[in-house]
């Protein structure tokens, strides 16, 4: 997009029980935003994005997965079937100190996206296992990857099923005042 950004880490912890998964991921993008670790001379104003991304089937949340084992259970339960990609997406402005998380400066929203997976084999699977591709990816897998090969329908917002909704983000931008397409302030 040619935006200029820079990522920071943040302190947040992600929480994968507790709610749906519109509810989680939004509630893991807010806590990044506000448990980013801003540089110094950040300038007043300067956007901060929180993002997590989450995938759903049969109430079922699904973070990424720390294992092989974990990997081979998710992609065996979306196999042959319809599930979601959740994103939270937060925005927030930096204020002269921090981050102000007040009603009006910080923006929450989600993206929601049903995604249709063929029919997989054990095999299939192993051999995706074996890519590695779907390390640190929700639901272990990664769609713009080999993945992709998987995928016989998707509905909704493609951005978001590879990791960052644009349109959303674009959306939440301009209602914070600035347009990305134009790169200017409206």
């Amino acid at each position: 997009m040619g935006i200029p950004f820079t990522v920071v880490p943040s302190r947040a912890e992600e929480i994968l029980n507790g709610g749906d998964a519109v509810s989680l991921a939004q509630a893991n993008a807010l806590a990044k935003v506000t448990g980013a670790s801003l540089p110094d001379g950040l300038p007043e104003g300067a956007f901060v994005l929180g993002t997590d991304t989450l995938v759903t089937v049969d109430g079922l949340v699904m973070g990424k997965p720390a294992s092989e084992d974990q990997v081979r259970e998710m992609l065996a339960r979306l196999s042959g079937r319809v599930h979601q990609v959740v994103s939270g997406v937060a925005l927030a402005r930096a204020g002269a100190s921090e981050i102000t998380p007040s009603i009006g400066a910080t923006r929450v929203a989600n993206a929601v996206t049903d995604v249709t997976f063929v029919p997989l084999d054990a095999g299939q699977i192993e051999a995706y296992i074996a890519l590695g591709e779907w390390k640190g990816k929700a639901g272990g897998y990664a769609v713009q990857g080999s993945a992709g090969l998987f995928v016989s329908a998707v509905h909704g917002e493609y951005s978001n099923v590879v990791g960052l909704p644009l349109c959303l983000v674009a959306r939440l931008f301009k209602e914070s005042g600035f347009d990305l397409v134009r790169r200017q302030w409206v």
